[in-house]
């Protein structure tokens, strides 16, 4: 068994929205006395994903879309791969719908923005029923159910998903702002 060790994928484009989207992630780990390091997308080499027991792919700002241009969906591919547990936060969540759905493949643009409530008709990582949830996104990824179980979905925006056959799920929103319980259960699967 692989010794927990989480890689953090860093998405963002500007050096400043690291601490934004990428330092609460970091927090999070670190209070729960979990091992990590960060790396930027486009600098993962096979061996940071050999050491990674899972992986979460941290979002990003809502004009920071550099990471889903198809030039840059390749450093995705070894999501194809890829045997261990992923979340993918945001626009991780939109990498995973690019990268992994058999069908569609284009993002569809919709920007939410504040605390919504969201009704998760099953258990997410420990979320059930009505809960908070903070939103920041301007796209979102339509996850065709014959690949991916949808746990919660408004105004037919999925916004947790879990690909059937493997353990990579995907929230639109961001838990570490809201529901930083949901990273922590992630940690303990």
């Amino acid at each position: 068994m692989l010794k927990q060790n989480i890689l953090l994928i860093d998405l963002c484009k500007e050096k400043l929205h690291y601490f934004e989207f990428v330092k609460p992630i970091e927090d999070i780990l670190n209070a729960l006395g979990i091992k990590f390091f960060v790396k930027k997308y486009n600098q993962i080499q096979g061996g940071d994903l050999n050491k990674a027991s899972k992986v979460i792919i941290c979002g990003t700002s809502l004009k920071d879309n550099t990471f889903s241009n198809l030039a840059n969906l390749k450093y995705f591919n070894w999501l194809r791969v890829f045997n261990r547990p992923v979340l993918g936060i945001c626009g991780g969540m939109q990498i995973i719908g690019l990268i992994l759905s058999a069908n569609e493949k284009k993002l569809t643009q919709k920007t939410q923005i504040g605390f919504y409530y969201e009704n998760f008709g099953k258990n997410f990582l420990g979320l059930t029923g009505k809960q908070e949830v903070y939103h920041l996104h301007n796209y979102f990824f339509n996850f065709p159910k014959k690949d991916f179980n949808s746990y919660c979905s408004s105004s037919g925006v999925n916004q947790a998903v879990k690909y059937r056959t493997r353990k990579i799920y995907g929230v639109l929103f961001h838990p570490e702002v809201r529901q930083k319980g949901l990273i922590s259960n992630f940690c303990n699967l």
